[in-house]
């Protein structure tokens, strides 16, 4: 997968100097450093193909975007167990607010996106003769990328293909950004296929839904962005947007994690062939099952994140066939006792006459873990293996390094019964929509609680009397752990600089880390860019 990068402009700067100094002045225009640079791209439509598998790469990894958004919140934690996940500091220096412009996820996700808007530029411009779906789909690609970095970093920098390639790109911040993203988002919507919810037709490509969702995730966001409160025509855009995807079949689906299975559905408006390996793996005990050689034991959550989940919070079993045992609500999950017997269920495969994976229980795993025949299963040193709320180091104190390997509640939402590692992630999803209306309701002055509820009932839990401002998110945070919206939803509500356990305490209240600094060769290689404050 090719990776593209920002050119280092104070070199091309030097190489001019050496060209002009040169005894022959005689310049050729086939001289690389001053041709008219990118001049159309022979077939856009693999050029676009390679923009898929970008973000499949990009949206599927554990760290980079995924860890911006998840392990700097309250959702998700990677505590150093024994010298596992240490990795000197990049994970816990996340959850802490103690990043710097040198963390390598800070600069990778970078260079990824911008590289991906580069790639769709390219595609886009007419010297490479782009059919009506190479713009629509790369139009969508563009605008999501610079919506990522306006989101991460509070500025974009974009290249205009059709000028010099020595130019400096150009700076976007603020209604300038919006508006042109915007404007890349409406091109999408002309020119991409409309795609019936539940067809399957959306598993990997861009759609008309795909398009509406990406605008009314940005309107949503917009005062964000650019100051002062949500707009009033913003929100209307939003609830309109929404129910024209809606009128497409989208709706809310009963059997919430059958929704991350490989099969369609009529909730899931846009997919990834991203493999699901990561979500899987990366909080599983190593002994926690079979399948891909055992878990990689780092990710975890807080226990504040898992209580607002209904339920006993100190108990989270289920029956074989998944019958809630402790009074949870379907999202929260829990822990089988046991594997099921295997009986050729589709997507599944035979492990010793059991389903295999099927000991590992959806959503939020507390307490004793079991093997396939039922047998309680033990850490590497031989104590139980029972995953526990609470961070502790060797001395017994809360802790972010040192910790055991049964420490913290893990996540599951892509479960290894139906296979470790498919090519199928959800990106875009109904249920996001829906909460997006609900709050551009709730942002314009109208009660949400009714469209909360409908959630709700569907998820099998109590029906709220009211739907405040809290509960709104709470609500988001109960229906899309992770899937990378966590950070996005607490700065739009104001509280990502709260304080949680383990931040360190200059961060708490501190406004620096609602923006990632801009890497610092970024700002050697283009003064228009300027760092953000704080950093």
């Amino acid at each position: 997968m090719k990776r593209i990068q920002f050119k280092f402009y104070i070199l091309t700067f030097l190489a001019v100097v050496g060209l002009v100094s040169c005894t022959n002045l005689e310049i050729e225009e086939s001289d690389s450093i001053i041709s008219e640079g990118f001049q159309g791209l022979a077939d856009p439509s693999s050029t676009v193909d390679e923009l898929y598998n970008r973000l499949n790469g990009q949206y599927g990894d554990q760290g980079n975007r995924f860890a911006l958004n998840e392990v700097t919140t309250d959702a998700a934690i990677v505590p150093t167990r024994g010298t596992d996940w240490g990795d000197n500091g990049q994970w816990s220096s996340l959850h802490q607010h103690l990043w710097t412009p040198e963390h390598v996820f800070v600069i990778n996700t970078w260079n990824d996106w911008n590289g991906n808007q580069l790639i769709a530029s390219q595609v886009m411009d007419s010297r490479s003769s782009p059919s009506a779906t190479n713009i629509g789909e790369a139009s969508f690609i563009r605008a999501l990328s610079m919506w990522v970095i306006l989101d991460n970093y509070g500025q974009v920098p974009f290249r205009d293909v059709t000028l010099p390639s020595a130019t400096l790109p150009e700076v976007l911040s603020g209604e300038a950004a919006v508006s042109f993203i915007i404007s890349d988002i409406d091109t999408a919507i002309s020119n991409l296929p409309a795609v019936t919810a539940g067809s399957g037709a959306a598993n990997g490509r861009a759609s008309k839904a795909a398009a509406r969702y990406l605008k009314a995730k940005v309107l949503l966001n917009k005062h964000i962005y650019t100051g002062g409160s949500a707009d009033a025509g913003d929100m209307a855009s939003v609830i309109s947007l929404v129910d024209e995807i809606a009128s497409e079949g989208y709706a809310l689906q009963a059997g919430y994690f059958d929704l991350f299975r490989d099969s369609p559905d009529n909730e899931s408006i846009w997919t990834l062939a991203s493999g699901v390996g990561n979500r899987i793996f990366n909080g599983l005990h190593y002994n926690s099952t079979s399948q891909g050689g055992g878990g990689w034991n780092g990710f975890a959550t807080l226990a504040e994140y898992y209580d607002l989940f209904e339920g006993d919070p100190n108990s989270n079993r289920v029956a074989l066939d998944e019958t809630a045992l402790d009074g949870q609500e379907e999202r929260r999950g829990g822990v089988p006792p046991g594997g099921l017997p295997f009986t050729g269920r589709p997507g599944t495969e035979n492990e010793d006459g059991f389903e295999s994976g099927s000991q590992v229980g959806n959503g939020f795993l507390a307490g004793q873990q079991y093997a396939l025949d039922g047998t309680p299963l033990t850490d590497r040193a031989g104590a139980p293996l029972t995953f526990k709320r609470d961070f502790l180091d060797g001395g017994g104190a809360p802790n972010i390094i040192n910790n055991d390997e049964t420490t913290g509640i893990r996540v599951m939402k892509y479960n290894p019964r139906y296979g470790a590692f498919l090519g199928h992630e959800i990106f875009f999803r109904y249920s996001d929509a829906h909460l997006m209306k609900a709050e551009a309701m709730m942002r314009s002055g109208g009660d949400p609680t009714a469209m909360v509820n409908e959630l709700r009932v569907i998820r099998g839990a109590t029906p709220l009397g009211t739907v405040s401002s809290q509960d709104l998110l709470d609500e988001r945070g109960r229906e899309l752990f992770a899937e990378s919206w966590r950070r996005n939803d607490l700065i739009r509500f104001g509280q990502f600089t709260r304080d949680w356990i383990f931040k360190a305490p200059g961060s708490v209240n501190n406004d620096t880390y609602k923006l990632f600094p801009i890497p610092a060769s970024q700002l050697l290689a283009n003064p228009a860019l300027t760092q953000n404050p704080g950093y």
